[in-house]
């Protein structure tokens, strides 16, 4: 697999400044090279040499193409599945179950921008404050690392911005398409071998294939790394979102059937939307010292804000949330016991709390009277230890990790008297186990074994009106899920330079078996959404990626996955519009995941000069067909749609240009894009994006 220049500067080695020396044209950004990640292990290991799935995402691909959500660019990721809302950054991601149950963003898999987090600490994640238009790469770490990170039993994903450039350059991008979408973009670059800046803004709009589905946002994104010494640097990382967002709402089946792209009416009535205002700083100070630089610490403070204000169908909420958090690592590359070693400590801490405020929702205004008022925060304090182990040097890796976390919920109501303020705590420890058999420098065997744990989220913690004590703010019944995954796959990356048949073939199988248990699982009373624990479930599934060069500048793409999610043990009280129900749902399906997942792309780049290189993309998912609700009484049909890309790069004297064009859906499928699991009216079904056809164009000047 090749490295993008972002995964190279986070090398061991400490010569990524001579590889970024080599760039090139957009097609000249990739190398093979052995590829190294830092969110496998928190240090820089080989993508090879870990015991689990870890993917990167193409960096030529990230150059062109409509980048107006991570569905953009993570749809070609094995085992991922994305929902979007509306075509628009807000986002459902899904890896091998764990984040059915968010209705927005991310849960239960960690995400980071250039290593910040950008999941609040109790797990939950909004996409919103990514620029997709200005990546350098993504890592995305598949399975079970909550050995490592706190609430990430689904996996851990790294969006790169591209800031390693070769010189000194300002930018401008600008996107137009169908349903209004109008992107206009800034970025400037500057470095020398002391400093480098990299600052991007954006502003999108969007009138949406829906009614009432407008939106617009204002992005900035920045990151400034100094280098203060030969393995010593300090780097700074931020981001501001200023956004609004229009909410069709979730449509019936017959609704569905009838007019796939109408609102609901209440969606309309309510004038239900999305305001957010938020930032985040982050501040990163890494060294390596020692006779052979074998020992490395690292220190990251970061800080954010949010104010946010949500109009539902019965609720107008005004919620700030201040977030404090920051980490230290230490890493030490000494031989033990005759054989390298690589051990890594490390201790995290963040804070998250702040008011929220419900008043009744009139036609997208609130009422003068409070309904609810409270203050809720979350501490946790997690400290890790990793250790991989080569038994036989450079055949057999043996990792072994752990890590404790102890998190501790508070809420305090002001408003309705008569709740009682409360505190609860969880405190876990999640133990890993993984060995790496290489069977040739570039073929791995891989498994592992591992305990993890997703804590609730603090909207999550709310209690419910049949909890053993109703008096509390917080659920006293909830309680974290835990689950006992095990994983066993093979990888590999052939390269063979003299080749024209089959040039490059790059592969990873990996066959996963969790056992979840005390599953939380959303309902609904009275249009209101609780949590509970109901459930013990079994997910096993097979994920397959596979890349090849059949001839030169061709490259095929095709990667498989297949789920069996079942409900093993499942007793619950449904609450109907007609009444309260006992269900069984053991041996049901658990909705929102399909069967399967198929993902085709053919990738053809073309060299008509020195200057001038175009490329025509082909990419294509199925979908199959899912349940929509535990009872599996309706289902979602499956689905298949392809998209085309076209695009040219072009250099001049001191210019770079890159133009492309292209079309989502080309065949124009009616499909169900995201499912509201379990919904009290039946409301289950958010309509796919129709064809949509987009342009784009990038201008470059180097100074």
């Amino acid at each position: 697999m090749a490295m993008s220049v972002g995964a190279a500067q986070e090398t061991a080695s400490g010569d990524s400044v001579e590889v970024e020396k080599k760039l090139g044209g957009e097609f000249d950004r990739e190398y093979e090279l052995e590829a190294v990640t830092t969110i496998g292990t928190r240090s820089a290991e080989r993508i090879i040499d870990l015991p689990y799935s870890v993917f990167s995402v193409d960096s030529k691909e990230l150059s062109f193409g409509r980048k107006t959500s991570a569905k953009d660019v993570l749809a070609d990721v094995p085992g991922m599945f994305l929902q979007s809302l509306y075509g628009n950054h807000d986002l459902r991601i899904t890896l091998r179950g764990f984040g059915t149950r968010s209705n927005s963003g991310s849960r239960a898999v960690r995400i980071l921008v250039d290593g910040i987090p950008e999941s609040d600490p109790d797990g939950e994640t909004a996409l919103d404050a990514i620029d997709f238009t200005s990546l350098g790469g993504v890592e995305v770490a598949k399975g079970n690392l909550s050995s490592l990170y706190a609430n990430a039993p689904g996996g851990v994903i790294n969006f790169q911005l591209d800031k390693y450039f070769p010189k000194n350059y300002v930018g401008t991008i600008t996107q137009i398409g169908s349903y209004g979408l109008a992107h206009q973009g800034v970025r400037l670059g500057v470095e020398n071998p002391q400093n480098r800046l990299f600052l991007t803004y954006n502003y999108s709009n969007l009138d949406g294939y829906r009614q009432h589905n407008q939106e617009y946002i204002n992005l900035l994104n920045f990151a400034y790394e100094a280098y203060l010494a030969e393995r010593t640097s300090i780097g700074v990382y931020g981001n501001y979102v200023d956004a609004l967002i229009k909410l069709p709402g979730p449509l019936t089946k017959e609704e569905f059937e009838t007019d796939p792209f109408q609102a609901s009416t209440v969606g309309i009535s309510q004038d239900m939307k999305r305001i957010t205002n938020k930032g985040r700083v982050g501040v990163r100070y890494n060294t390596s010292f020692g006779s052979g630089f074998q020992n490395e610490v690292e220190v990251t403070v970061y800080g954010a804000f949010k104010d946010f204000e949500r109009a539902d169908a019965t609720t107008y909420a005004y919620a700030q949330r201040q977030t404090l958090g920051g980490w230290g690592r230490f890493t030490n590359r000494s031989p033990l016991f005759g054989q390298s070693n690589t051990l890594t400590v490390g201790v995290d801490y963040a804070h998250q709390s702040g008011p929220l405020t419900d008043f009744e929702n009139i036609a997208g205004h609130r009422d003068i009277s409070v309904q609810n008022e409270y203050i809720d925060g979350l501490n946790n304090l997690g400290v890790y230890l990793v250790n991989r182990h080569s038994v036989v040097d450079e055949k057999l890796d043996l990792f072994l990790s752990v890590r404790f976390d102890h998190n501790s919920f508070t809420r305090d109501i002001y408003v309705p008297f008569g709740f009682t303020d409360t505190n609860r705590v969880f405190d876990k420890f999640a133990p890993k186990v993984g060995l790496n058999c290489k069977l040739s420098p570039v073929v791995a065997l891989y498994s592992s074994y591992g305990i993890s744990y997703d804590i609730p989220a603090l909207n999550e913690m709310g209690n419910t009106p049949i909890s053993s004590n109703i008096s509390y703010s917080l659920n006293p019944d909830l309680n974290p899920q835990k689950s006992d995954n095990f994983e066993v796959g093979i990888k590999g990356n052939l390269f063979k330079e003299d080749e024209e048949f089959m040039k490059k073939i790059v592969f990873d199988v990996t066959f996963f078996d969790y056992i979840i248990k005390d599953e939380i699982i959303p309902f609904v009373i009275n249009q209101k959404q609780y949590y509970r624990n109901a459930a013990k479930t079994r997910r096993t599934g097979v994920e397959v990626g596979f890349k090849c060069e059949p001839i030169e500048e061709l490259e095929m793409v095709v990667n498989y996955t297949y789920t069996n999610f079942r409900y093993k043990d499942y007793y619950v009280t449904e609450f109907t519009p007609s009444g309260q129900v006992e269900a069984n749902y053991s041996g049901n399906t658990v909705p929102s995941v399909p069967q399967s997942l198929v993902n085709f792309i053919l990738f053809y780049k073309v060299e008509i000069s020195e200057d001038l290189k175009g490329l025509i993309l082909w990419d294509s998912d199925y979908v199959s067909r899912m349940f929509v609700n535990d009872g599996n009484t309706e289902t979602a049909p499956e689905y298949f749609y392809g998209n085309i890309l076209l695009g040219l790069d072009i250099a001049l004297d001191g210019m770079g240009f890159v133009v492309y064009g292209g079309m989502h859906n080309i065949l124009d499928r009616r499909y169900a894009g995201y499912i509201n699991v379990n919904d009290f009216d039946g409301r289950y079904y958010e309509t796919g994006e129709p064809r949509a056809s987009y342009g784009g164009l990038k201008i470059n000047w180097g100074f």
